[in-house]
């Protein structure tokens, strides 16, 4: 091994770098890779981190993202402790291997740095890929900044390692609002991350031999709707481990994290519900509406994306005194439906007490811009759905979309 890596006290990294230093502290045996804007830099980084002796790993590239998570898929499967990162068309490729590495319950930690699916071809930051992959069995975590994208990949290790857990996760971070802006990041020193992160355990090897096993079997109908079910209740029994992992992660570093973030939800009258690095816009823009016009404005964040934090979003609901209206801002073409947000959180509101209106905007599509103004546009709106009592333009619309306003959803009252 070279001499160890030091790092200081503080750090100006993108979220890229940041990841790629988080998989170097914890160890990472093996990583498959192919590469794909705008994830590259993270296992390029890698890569160099293996050539230069920073890390006791194997970098394998190989000629697809297919290749490239199933063969995360092969060094899990042996007893690795396995990392890779992709976007878009590389992760739209890699779903069919996505399925394989969760019915096989194998702890591998993807980073996506979330783009656009084409066509048209865009390699700009949307949510589309992230949203594309949601049903298929992995544990879903987003980073918000570039210091989230360093803190949340080594938690990924601990979640998934976690015995009672034993399933694969992926940190998603926004394609270069995220990926490519450096900002301040505190990251851990080399000893203090992998020790928190700790030692990979295998479970059920193939390298064993005195304990020969199958991966990958096949299973019709007599078995494979115990094994889904199983698989679905792995995911959902999850979240108390998450919990207690990001808990751990405060006592350590005093940076807190929840699957569900609130801000300023106490007294809101009207919300957001939103992801990843818009998350800072709708914050400042609605510090500014209660100081400028005072009106009562909260945001509600998801971090945990599988397994959906249903009871989480219930209370952020009911726990606010006068929300009367929410806005889900989706940044994910809907393809002939509503919001992923708006119908994850409108069955969560079909619970609550309060039941408040909630509208759907699709947004940022391709990178368009998410601007503080127009942030501060949609809450008004929503103010006036409250004071109405009911939806007043159409449920569903696009924000700072060009041309002639699109609607696609008649008003209806409730």
């Amino acid at each position: 091994m070279a001499e160890k890596f030091e790092l200081n006290e503080v750090e100006v990294w993108d979220g890229n770098y940041a990841t790629s230093q988080a998989l170097r502290q914890a160890q990472v045996d093996v990583v498959a890779a192919y590469p794909i804007t705008p994830s590259t830099p993270i296992v390029e980084n890698y890569g160099s981190y293996v050539a230069n002796g920073f890390v006791d790993g194997e970098f394998v590239m190989v000629e697809s993202e297919h290749a490239a998570m199933s063969g995360c898929i092969g060094a899990a499967a042996a007893g690795g402790r396995v990392a890779t990162a992709t976007s878009s068309q590389g992760f739209a490729l890699m779903v069919e291997t996505l399925y394989q590495a969760s019915g096989m319950r194998l702890p591998i930690v993807l980073t996506v740095v979330n783009r656009a699916l084409a066509s048209p071809l865009n390699v700009r930051g949307d949510h589309s890929d992230m949203y594309l992959g949601r049903d298929s069995g992995w544990i879903q975590l987003d980073a918000f900044n570039s210091q989230e994208a360093y803190d949340l990949p080594l938690c990924a290790f601990k979640i998934g390692e976690d015995m009672s857990v034993r399933l694969p996760v992926m940190v998603h971070q926004d394609g270069f609002t995220t990926s490519h802006k450096a900002q301040n990041v505190y990251p851990l020193d080399n000893d203090v991350a992998y020790n928190f992160v700790g030692d990979y355990v295998p479970v059920d090897e193939m390298l064993d031999f005195t304990r020969p096993v199958t991966h990958g079997a096949q299973t019709e109908e007599d078995w494979h709707y115990e094994h889904k079910a199983k698989q679905h209740k792995a995911l959902m029994d999850s979240r108390p481990v998450i919990d207690r992992v990001l808990a751990e992660f405060k006592e350590l570093t005093g940076r807190e994290y929840k699957r569900v973030e609130t801000y300023m939800m106490e007294d809101a009258q009207i919300a957001l519900v939103i992801l990843g690095s818009s998350v800072e816009t709708a914050i400042l823009a609605a510090k500014q509406l209660r100081e400028e016009e005072g009106l009562k404005v909260g945001i509600i964040a998801p971090r945990c994306i599988r397994p959906f934090p249903y009871d989480l979003i219930r209370d952020a609901i009911d726990n606010s005194s006068n929300l009367k209206a929410i806005c889900c801002m989706d940044k994910s073409a809907p393809g002939g439906a509503m919001g992923m947000l708006f119908n994850e959180v409108s069955s969560a509101a079909y619970t609550t007490n309060t039941r408040p209106l909630i509208s759907n905007y699709i947004y940022g599509l391709g990178g368009r811009d998410f601007a503080i103004d127009e942030a501060k546009r949609i809450m008004k709106e929503q103010k006036a759905h409250a004071d109405a009592g009911h939806i007043t333009t159409n449920i569903q619309q696009f924000s700072g979309l060009r041309g002639p306003k699109l609607g696609f959803y008649e008003t209806r009252r409730s």
